[in-house]
C-alpha cells in the first residue's frame, strides 16, 4: 500500500504494508540507517525520531501512524552535521560506542524545543528513557548544556 509523509522536509512515498514499523521502513525500504534496531520494544530509544515534532520510538510507531505527518531523523536534524546538538556531541568527545546516539540526540532536541534552558533534573527527567550501555549519561547531560550555551551566543 502506498503511504505519502514528509521526512526530513521531503514529500516521500512508501510502497509498504501500513502495520510495518517506521524503523524498518526507514532503514530497509528508505536506506535512512541513522535510527538503530536497539530492542524492538520501545524501551531503549535508539530508534528515536521526530514525528510531528515530537520524540516518538519508531520501532513501536507503524507506518499508518505517519501519513501525511512530518518525521525527522537524525540525518534530517541538520544537512551537514551543523546542529548545536551535533556540534556539542562532537566537541565534547560524547559518544562512546555512539550506537544510541543518534536516539539521545533526538530525544535532547525534542527536549531544547519545548524547554530551551533545560536544568539538570529536566534533562534528565527527558532522556531516563534512552539507554546507553557504555554510560554516557554524564557527558549526554554536558553536551545538552554545550549546545544550549553555544545557541545563546
Amino acid at each position: 500500500m502506498l503511504t505519502t509523509f514528509t521526512l526530513n522536509g521531503k514529500s516521500t512515498t512508501v510502497d509498504a504494508p501500513t502495520d510495518m514499523p517506521l524503523l524498518w521502513v526507514l532503514r530497509d525500504v528508505l536506506n535512512f540507517t541513522g535510527a538503530k534496531y536497539g530492542c524492538g520494544t520501545g524501551q531503549c530509544g535508539a530508534c528515536t525520531v521526530h514525528l510531528r515534532g515530537r520524540a516518538v520510538r519508531s520501532c513501536q510507531t507503524p507506518l499508518a501512524n505517519v501519513a501525511g505527518a512530518a518525521v525527522v531523523t537524525i540525518e534530517g536534524l541538520s544537512p551537514d552535521g551543523s546542529h548545536p546538538l551535533q556540534k556539542a556531541w562532537e566537541k565534547l568527545d560524547v559518544p562512546e560506542c555512539g550506537y544510541c546516539q543518534a536516539g539521545q540526540i533526538m530525544a535532547a532536541a525534542a527536549l531544547l524545543s519545548t524547554r530551551p534552558k533545560p536544568t539538570d533534573a529536566e534533562i534528565d527527567a527527558a532522556m531516563n528513557t534512552n539507554l546507553c550501555r557504555c554510560g554516557t549519561y554524564i557527558r549526554i547531560r554536558q553536551g545538552i548544556h554545550e549546545a544550549v550555551r553555544t545557541e545563546s551566543k
